[in-house]
């Protein structure tokens, strides 16, 4: 069901931003999110765990380089947060920042590069040479709105490397199992059993020693667990959501 997404989710291209090739550049505000249609699952940081657990469960993908992940739905191809005309069927849902990044993100330039460049990719509709829209450039000097941009994105990529050594710990404390949720709605002969993601073993977390639970604590991670934890009686709203629009499975998902 989830999997950590192709480099990158969203992006079919990029570019790097500069005062030379695109001065005349603006960036639009954009009422819709076409890219996002569809797409069931979209990685999350854990500094959003507070605040995405309240709306959509939190997993984690399959694999040693496992990421969170914040289900939109429960099937391929199926976001239950967002109409086909790319607009939240809601105004209240949180948005992941991963998906308000876009069409930017902050990248190296060569594989031996130590530092990141802004970069965009250069097929969203949201940037270019347009009349309206505020200025990426002010003559060669970075506009305000290009440097909230790149404030934004570097707080993401802080952000990141929390949610990297938020994983690293969870690897080391062997905490992380196969997740599977099944879900027997009234009627149907076969529940619907969703497989292929990650989760806290919660027997694993109790059986911890004090002094680790002590440490995971003081850190901040316990309470990030539990965010996880409580947001998973979530899937079946998701899976309501989905009987709502007509989006669920013929047959028996395994």
């Amino acid at each position: 069901m989830a999997s950590a997404p192709q480099l990158p989710l969203f992006y079919n291209g990029l570019e790097p931003l500069s005062s030379e090739a695109h001065t005349g550049y603006r960036i639009r505000q954009m009422d819709s999110a076409p890219f996002l249609v569809g797409q069931h699952a979209i990685p999350v940081t854990t500094d959003e765990f507070p605040l995405v657990q309240r709306h959509m469960p939190i997993v984690f993908s399959v694999g040693d380089d496992a990421i969170p992940l914040a289900l939109m739905g429960l099937n391929e191809g199926v976001n239950v947060f967002v109409g086909d005309d790319g607009k939240l069927t809601e105004a209240n849902i949180y948005v992941p920042a991963y998906v308000r990044r876009y069409p930017f993100m902050l990248a190296k330039l060569r594989p031996d590069a130590d530092e990141l460049s802004l970069c965009f990719d250069p097929t969203s509709d949201a940037i270019g040479a347009f009349d309206e829209g505020e200025p990426l450039f002010e003559g060669k000097e970075p506009s305000q709105a290009t440097k909230d941009i790149l404030g934004f994105n570097e707080t993401f990529e802080q952000a990141g490397q929390r949610t990297q050594n938020f994983m690293r710990e969870l690897r080391e404390q062997g905490l992380l199992m196969d997740g599977e949720v099944s879900i027997q709605p009234e009627g149907a002969d076969q529940p619907f059993v969703y497989r292929g993601f990650q989760m806290v073993n919660e027997q694993k977390l109790a059986d911890l020693r004090g002094d680790q639970l002590r440490k995971m604590s003081q850190s901040g991670m316990l309470p990030l667990l539990y965010a996880h934890l409580f947001s998973l009686s979530l899937m079946r709203d998701v899976f309501a959501r989905q009987v709502q629009q007509g989006k669920t499975p013929p047959a028996q998902l395994g």
